[in-house]
């Protein structure tokens, strides 16, 4: 990324296994989890969320067979497909959640400063 590039990302969230930032200049959300890194428009970013969210833990904790070891991760448009393991399902779980979470406060906030604003 060159200079002028970063400074119009903003971290949203980060946990000890990665990071989402966004984008003002090309309004996506771009993650890096890993090996993963990838740049979502929002909407895709919701798309892949909840595409991870669909990923059965407690199959993949009960089951003994060795194809519940690990679930393939698809996203929209194509730019990720990633064999993960059940802490790694969790643990991308924990980004994206807290990503949703600092998206809505910021959208939360945004809409009451123009309230106050407007008055």
């Amino acid at each position: 990324m060159t200079e002028h590039f970063d400074t119009q990302m903003t971290e949203l969230y980060r946990t000890s296994k990665g990071v989402t930032y966004q984008c003002d200049v090309t309004n996506r959300i771009y993650l890096q989890f890993g090996e993963i890194s990838a740049s979502f428009k929002i909407k895709d970013f919701f798309i892949f969320r909840r595409t991870v969210k669909t990923v059965n833990i407690h199959e993949m904790i009960f089951n003994l067979s060795d194809e519940y070891d690990f679930e393939w991760i698809e996203s929209p448009k194509g730019n990720i497909a990633q064999k993960l393991t059940l802490c790694e399902i969790i643990q991308l779980r924990d980004l994206l959640d807290g990503t949703k979470f600092t998206l809505e406060l910021n959208s939360v906030l945004h809409e009451t400063l123009v309230t106050l604003l407007v008055r």
